[in-house]
């Protein structure tokens, strides 16, 4: 049985734009993902493990001074090493860099996402001291929504600029790189967050790539 990590923010966690409650196991890509990729695999003996590390919140590399410990770089370690050996871990952050208390540039959010792809890829935390492979998602641009425009501003053509940015140092840092954009697109109830429809298109696309592995 291998093991992938989905490590990320509100969006892996499985924030519900309507109610600001969380999905249920069926909904969230992580465990959507888990049953594509297990599909005619024996009950009792999956192919696949996939654990869930989704935080609200979470950012790339950066302190939060407002909501406290969202620091995604600085919390990973001991997270792939609580799950270790792993074969894959897929990263989509990038969203909550995109607040204006960051004052963030686009190259400065996909650069804090390259460098969680390298600690993962220098972690060895894959069987046998290996590098996980590593995908890298680029979340589906923002919406216009007043729902958390205070926190958020105006995002939506920063996170437009994103996409090209996180394929480069992607094509880099030898990750694979997943647009997400392609498939999904963010939930017009809050313009942050992902419908069930957008939950199962994600695990999806994910599960292609971890099947091509």
């Amino acid at each position: 049985m291998k093991t992938i990590l989905c490590y990320g923010d509100s969006n892996t966690w499985g924030f519900n734009p309507r109610t600001q409650g969380r999905y249920d196991h069926k909904t969230r890509w992580p465990m959507v993902l888990k049953r594509l990729l297990n599909e005619g695999a024996p009950v009792d003996e999956p192919f696949w493990w996939v654990d869930e590390e989704g935080q609200n919140g979470r950012t790339s590399c950066r302190e939060d001074p407002v909501e406290g410990d969202k620091n995604g770089l600085r919390q990973l370690i001991p997270i792939l090493e609580s799950h270790k050996p792993i074969d894959v871990v897929a990263v989509m952050l990038g969203t909550n860099d995109l607040k204006p208390r960051f004052s963030p540039l686009p190259y400065d959010i996909a650069r804090g996402v390259q460098r969680m792809v390298t600690a993962i890829q220098d972690s060895r935390m894959g069987p046998g001291d290996t590098s996980p492979r590593v995908i890298m998602i680029c979340p589906p641009a923002t919406v216009e929504s007043p729902v958390f425009k205070h926190i958020f501003g105006d995002s939506v053509e920063l996170s437009k600029k994103l996409p090209p940015l996180y394929r480069a140092l992607a094509e880099e840092s030898g990750a694979i790189y997943l647009e997400a954009g392609k498939y999904i697109e963010t939930s017009a109830a809050d313009g942050i967050h992902l419908e069930p429809e957008g939950h199962r298109k994600l695990a999806e696309a994910v599960a292609k790539i971890v099947k091509e592995l």
